[in-house]
């Protein structure tokens, strides 16, 4: 089975991120764009409810989510950004105090992994993109591109509450190419 990379193509995240906000499944643009800016893994990203991000006495979102990671037990906050702010506002008709920010219209209850799956495959796809892409193909885009734009590999560890160097390296897709590029390119004399 092959391992799912990073979206390193800026053009494919703008794209993907838009796909479904231009079907008019506001959900599934909201877990798209969610997934690429929050870096939480689906079963977190799935949890959360309107109350985690939505601040219903003053009606206005908020600014941080703070959750517990259920595989990690480890707390995270994470702070919103304007693309999420924006997805989460053009959603925000549906706010329900506890309903599931993703939530299964048949259930209440929200999305399965497997829904999630297919609706993020389901966009890769219907763009014709290259990489293999899932929903763990969101969580890693963040950290790929922060590391891409000089962020330390520290700051992006504690971002995925990783415990070793080693899975953070397999997150940012450091393959072959990017260590032949350190070699060829460095010129210690210039």
């Amino acid at each position: 089975m092959a391992t799912t990379q990073p979206i390193r193509n800026k053009q494919h995240i703008r794209e993907m991120s838009e796909y479904y906000l231009h079907k008019g499944q506001i959900r599934n643009y909201v877990l798209i764009v969610m997934g690429l800016y929050t870096a939480l893994r689906i079963s977190d990203l799935l949890s959360l409810t309107w109350d985690n991000v939505y601040d219903f006495e003053n009606e206005r979102l908020k600014t941080h989510i703070e959750i517990v990671e259920k595989k990690t037990g480890k707390p995270k906050l994470i702070a919103l950004n304007i693309n999420v702010n924006d997805a989460l506002t053009t959603h925000i008709h549906t706010a329900q105090r506890g309903a599931f920010l993703f939530e299964n219209p048949r259930t209440g209850r929200a999305i399965s992994r497997i829904q999630a799956y297919r609706i993020t495959r389901a966009a890769a796809e219907a763009l014709r993109f290259p990489e293999r892409v899932s929903c763990h193909s969101l969580r890693k885009t963040l950290g790929y591109h922060a590391w891409k734009s000089g962020v330390e590999v520290p700051v992006i560890m504690e971002i995925y509450n990783h415990s070793s160097l080693a899975a953070t390296r397999r997150y940012l897709g450091v393959t072959q190419d990017y260590k032949d590029a350190v070699y060829l390119n460095l010129n210690l004399t210039a």
